[in-house]
């Protein structure tokens, strides 16, 4: 089956899946996500008002808004350049590894009826079985960097939450002092069977602590801590992988994944009136890339599943990585190993990212080609009318009421 052009599944995509009636059974928040994707790109969002600034030529556009969401398939791409730029002062000459916590398919009901507790609970235990492995001296001895990535769906939309870290081989002990990875020779960080058998632990004690205060939403309690006694006893699958090739292969893998929405648009091969066709990697058959039909209702309902409580932090950092005194650990790190200081990060212009990226100026003007276009007005929707963001601004604050007397 050959693809549509991509533009018309976009278009597509946002008309007949993201404003599809179903839309109205889901909860406030995923209506709210679903409404910003299906005005991605449109005045319903807002638009910049662009002039060139070539006197002789004056020419005069609109460019529609995009959305911003981080569930939009759309978009995403330019802040995963400023995310991976960022990364870059923070890499060492170490290896780095990658290890992928999954949860067995008994939980999934259990985890999409309490998300942002067990999402958290999977990140916790994530780094607490990486943790407590690097603190032995017989493996490192010292505190990792770490940095974890939330995914919740499988190839086919599927429910299937796991988190995705990388783990640096060596690491900083109590003292301060760097520590030398010490598997040096193409095996894994630490032995699988050890992961395994820690995350397990950690994670079974975990959930029946919140089950105990009563923090989950069950209607099965006993069902639940028979699960539980059951998940106990059968292994738990921890994916331990051989280290990177280097910082290149470091940065191109997070690039794939740290800002990846539940599908994109060159997956999608078709969208007729009442069905979507993609294509999906069988896992169970070889990786063998299969296509997908599901009706338009169907899809909707299964890129819900992946929309993430409000605020929800998808990207963590761990070990010397952790925010909170990051870029102090850094510095002492390369004066240790007598390194260059670390590069400021740099917050690059959008339209040299947008250069990068495409190879297209999209600041020169498309008529003359050689005055720059400028932004003269900036309007943003407002309750329903296009409203001009300066107007926004000067609008008084409304009084606040008098305290009774």
């Amino acid at each position: 089956m050959e693809q549509q052009p991509l533009n018309e599944i976009r278009q597509l995509l946002q008309q007949k899946i993201f404003g599809h009636k179903c839309v109205d059974n889901f909860n406030v928040y995923s209506r709210s996500v679903f409404n910003r994707l299906h005005m991605c790109h449109t005045a319903g969002i807002g638009v910049h008002h662009l002039k060139c600034n070539k006197t002789s030529c004056g020419n005069e556009y609109y460019q529609y808004h995009s959305c911003g969401d981080r569930h939009c398939p759309n978009c995403g791409g330019l802040k995963k350049e400023q995310w991976l730029q960022d990364r870059m002062s923070e890499l060492l000459p170490t290896s780095y590894y990658h290890i992928v916590f999954t949860l067995p398919q008994e939980l999934r009901s259990v985890v999409m009826g309490n998300r942002t507790a067990l999402f958290n609970l999977l990140f916790d235990a994530g780094h607490h079985t990486i943790n407590r492995l690097s603190a032995d001296k017989k493996w490192l001895g010292a505190k990792p960097g770490i940095v974890s990535i939330l995914h919740t769906n499988g190839q086919d939309l599927s429910f299937h939450p796991h988190i995705h870290c990388i783990v640096s081989g060596g690491g900083i002990n109590a003292a301060g002092n760097w520590v030398k990875e010490k598997r040096s020779n193409g095996h894994y960080l630490y032995p699988r069977a050890k992961m395994e058998k820690e995350y397990k632990l950690y994670f079974l004690k975990m959930l029946q602590k919140l089950l105990e205060q009563q923090k989950l939403r069950i209607t099965d309690v006993t069902a639940l801590k028979k699960c539980i006694e059951q998940l106990a006893k059968i292994r738990w699958n921890v994916h331990a992988n051989a280290p990177f090739g280097g910082p290149a292969q470091i940065l191109e893998y997070l690039g794939r994944y740290t800002h990846k929405t539940a599908i994109t648009a060159h997956r999608i091969k078709e969208i007729t009136g009442t069905t979507i066709t993609f294509t999906y990697k069988d896992y169970a058959d070889g990786k063998k890339q299969k296509p997908m039909t599901l009706s338009h209702e169907k899809f909707a309902e299964r890129f819900e599943q992946h929309i993430l409580p409000k605020r929800f932090v998808k990207i963590r950092h761990g070990g010397y990585l952790a925010h909170n005194g990051k870029n102090k650990r850094i510095e002492a790190i390369h004066q240790q190993l007598s390194l260059p200081k670390p590069m400021p990060k740099i917050i690059i212009p959008f339209s040299l990212q947008m250069l990068q990226r495409t190879g297209t100026d999209y600041t020169l003007c498309p008529t003359c080609k050689e005055g720059k276009m400028e932004i003269i007005a900036s309007y943003l929707n407002h309750n329903g009318r296009l409203v001009n963001i300066k107007d926004l601004n000067r609008r008084p604050k409304k009084n606040k009421a008098s305290p009774p007397i």
